[in-house]
């Protein structure tokens, strides 16, 4: 039998970005993927934006770990040479009702040290974005895109330089807690791990429950939002990201630019009445444009008819009911379940992007903690 310091479950971003600081560490780290690539579930099913991390509660890991991982992902591309360009965003309110929520919005990123945001009048808007309406709007500076495969790549690069390796093609199975550490199971594999981190993303529950020895108590039912996007037909009007003030559940359908400039709208927010992500269609239902008109055409009332085109979809693992309050990430570690070595990454869900490289370092330190 084969026996390794750490297996990581996973190669999106968050397991990449594991594996990568454990090597780094030192340890003789595996990364099991069922895929034949890096990267190709909600990692690669995005808006690719790096989020500034305003609008969380205040002291929650999404709020901590999204401006620290801000920070560090803007350092680590300008050390690799992929791209993550900080071009800004608006979030604007078009009635107002919405400008009360809008000043919540700014003393809540504040808080969450967010201290770049810049309160617009209609004006300031309007030389910022002529085509925008609005009543007033937040401008956050440090809002950007990013190249999410590259970003992907450059982990697995550094990852490989120290030692680590990917299984493609080897989606895991089962796991039993042994005095030994985690015995791990996996398409032609079997392997005794100190250390399991389970970066399975939509996965990671039903990865968990798999886990012999794991308290079921431990495994939280994940719920399944799809999130459709759709692609403006000709050049941008917009220069910058944006997004209306937040609604329940999602960010509301936003404009998003990739980095070559193109024009997309959304995501939207599709409650999906399945238990297992295998069954997901990623197809993007035509007939959801009508919705997209009309709340894009609410801060931009010049949108044309027939210039909306079904892009892709992405969907993210929620740990709360439909409608329900919206949950923070879970990092489920030795402290919290008593398996030694194990740490669950549940309910991954944006800004897990931007708050990689910092989810990668609280994970290190759970591991490295000693359980009471």
């Amino acid at each position: 039998m084969d026996r390794i310091d750490t297996l990581v479950i996973g190669a999106g971003v968050v397991g990449l970005a594991c594996a990568r600081e454990r090597a780094r560490a030192g340890r003789d780290t595996l990364v099991l993927e069922s895929a034949h690539a890096i990267g190709t579930g909600t990692s690669s099913r995005n808006s690719e934006v790096i989020h500034a991390g305003l609008y969380y509660p205040v002291g929650s890991l999404k709020a901590r770990l999204c401006v620290q991982g801000r920070k560090m992902l803007y350092r680590y591309a300008a050390e690799k040479g992929f791209e993550a360009r900080p071009i800004g965003k608006l979030i604007v309110a078009t009635h107002p009702d919405q400008m009360v929520e809008l000043q919540a919005l700014l003393d809540k990123g504040r808080a969450c040290g967010v201290h770049d945001l810049q309160w617009q009048g209609v004006e300031q808007v309007r030389a910022l974005e002529p085509d925008l309406r609005c009543v007033g709007g937040l401008l956050s500076p440090s809002t950007g895109v990013v190249d999410s495969h590259g970003f992907m790549l450059a982990l697995q690069g550094d990852l490989e330089q120290a030692g680590g390796m990917v299984a493609l093609a080897s989606p895991f199975e089962s796991a039993e807690v042994t005095p030994e550490g985690l015995l791990v199971r996996a398409a032609g594999i079997e392997v005794l791990a100190g250390e399991v981190i389970n970066a399975g993303g939509l996965h990671a529950s039903h990865v968990a429950a798999r886990i012999d020895g794991l308290r079921p108590d431990c495994v939280p039912r994940t719920r399944y939002a799809k999130g459709n996007y759709y692609s403006l037909v000709g050049r941008s009007p917009f220069r910058r990201l944006v997004y209306p003030v937040p609604e329940n559940a999602g960010l509301g359908v936003h404009v998003t630019l990739d980095l070559g400039g193109q024009a997309r709208f959304g995501p939207d927010v599709e409650w999906l009445e399945l238990d297992d992500p295998a069954d997901i269609d990623y197809q993007v239902d035509p007939r959801r444009a009508d919705v997209f008109y009309e709340a894009v055409r609410r801060y931009w009332p010049q949108l044309p008819d027939a210039a909306l085109q079904p892009a892709y979809s992405g969907v993210r693992p929620k740990l709360q009911v439909p409608g329900g309050q919206v949950q923070d990430f879970m990092l489920q570690g030795p402290q919290q379940h008593g398996v030694r070595g194990l740490v669950n990454l549940l309910g991954i869900e944006s800004p897990g992007l931007t708050s990689s490289l910092a989810i990668a370092q609280a994970v290190a330190g759970l591991l490295d903690a000693p359980v009471v």
